[in-house]
């Protein structure tokens, strides 16, 4: 006979990797607010502030911002799945396992896919992303990681926009690790489609992805001739979040939304340019740290985001060992390389409520304890 198992206490982790990150307490407090049904018309009132605060967070004043209500793998399907048809041909910066994913699922969509690949920890220049427009003008899409969460390597988005204006490409930009954590301006940056997570910089649990369209995207978009799927149809999530009467479409994620909605109205509490300081005040002081100890961050200095700090793990460390002593013997959690071909490294995160140099403190000093275990360290150092 099968056992019942005991009623659920999952242990306290400080969640340092590259993503989730801890949530922020008043977003988990939001979740134990009473349920409503996704009609309801004071969610209906919800969801408008949602898309109010989601713009502040985007700098997004014009075209479509809503959330998905699955995670930012479904916003980056649903930019792709909308903006190109089968045959059409799209153009990817690829410097890590992010771009790569940009690449596989415009090819399973039928694109033809133009790659514009950079090293581990680079970032693509845009003047080579240019190159290849000038070689295949008739690209409809531009895509690029903003925060290549594999390597920590911030693309120069602003840059790229201005020169992109003007042309009928449209921009299409990652956002995963950005929204919430380092400038982000939608509209001033001419980005056609932006698309986030909720667990990141914005500090609200798993399960949302947060995407930002144009009014030029929209346009394109009602021009194809070809279905997108049916969960991520933003017409039809327009008329659920947006229109009203609001027009069924999905259960909605409700407890996630109320997360979001709080973890969204502390952004903009905080105000934008206090919360990307914040993220950049942790973040560089942790990168300071990790060098001062001879450490190597794998991403170029200038071009390295301060909320993700990938380290290169030093010859005859073990890597996956000193992850697992941080999480058992110190409650914390980073993260290691993403995928096969990835070099040996350490992702630690300071993003949202845990972007504080208190938090990089208590993660250094665990990183201290644990790798002084490491015989090869002392001579790798």
């Amino acid at each position: 006979m099968t056992q019942i198992p005991s009623p659920l206490h999952p242990p306290e982790r400080l969640l340092c990797g590259p993503g989730p990150c801890n949530v922020s307490p008043a977003a988990l407090a939001a979740m134990q607010r009473p349920l409503l049904g996704h009609m309801d018309p004071d969610l209906l009132d919800l969801l408008t502030e949602v898309i109010s605060l989601l713009r502040i967070a985007y700098q997004a004043s014009g075209g479509l911002v809503l959330p998905l209500q699955a995670t930012g793998t479904s916003g980056m399907e649903a930019g792709l799945a909308h903006l190109l048809e089968p045959g059409e041909t799209v153009i990817v910066g690829v410097n890590g396992f992010f771009g790569r994913r940009i690449v596989e699922i415009a090819g399973r969509l039928g694109a033809d896919v133009v790659r514009v690949d950079a090293d581990w920890g680079q970032h693509v220049p845009n003047d080579r992303l240019l190159e290849a427009l000038e070689q295949h003008p008739g690209a409809r899409l531009m895509c690029v990681v903003h925060a290549e969460t594999s390597t920590g390597a911030q693309h120069p988005l602003a840059e790229l926009g201005a020169a992109l204006r003007g042309r009928d490409v449209l921009l299409m930009a990652d956002c995963v690790t950005s929204l919430g954590g380092v400038e982000l301006r939608v509209d001033d940056w001419g980005i056609d489609f932006a698309y986030s997570c909720s667990q990141k910089c914005v500090g609200a649990p798993p399960g949302m992805s947060p995407v930002a369209v144009s009014d030029r995207a929209l346009a394109r978009i009602d021009a194809r001739t070809h279905p997108v799927p049916y969960s991520l149809d933003l017409t039809l999530l327009h008329d659920y979040w947006i229109k009203r009467p609001a027009v069924y479409h999905h259960t909605a994620p409700v407890l996630h939304i109320y997360a979001l909605h709080e973890a969204l109205r502390e952004v903009a509490v905080e105000g934008l340019p206090a919360r990307w300081d914040r993220h950049m005040d942790a973040g560089r002081f942790f990168q300071h740290e990790v060098r001062s100890r001879g450490l190597q961050v794998l991403a170029e200095p200038d071009h390295q985001l301060p909320q993700l700090t990938a380290v290169r793990v030093p010859e005859g460390v073990d890597a996956k060992g000193v992850q697992t002593r941080m999480l058992r013997q110190h409650g914390i959690e980073i993260g290691g390389g993403l995928g096969p071909s990835a070099p040996s490294m350490w992702r630690i995160g300071l993003m949202g409520h845990n972007a504080r140099r208190d938090v990089a403190e208590r993660v250094l000093s665990a990183l201290d304890a644990v790798l002084t275990e490491e015989p090869a360290f002392a001579g790798a150092a």
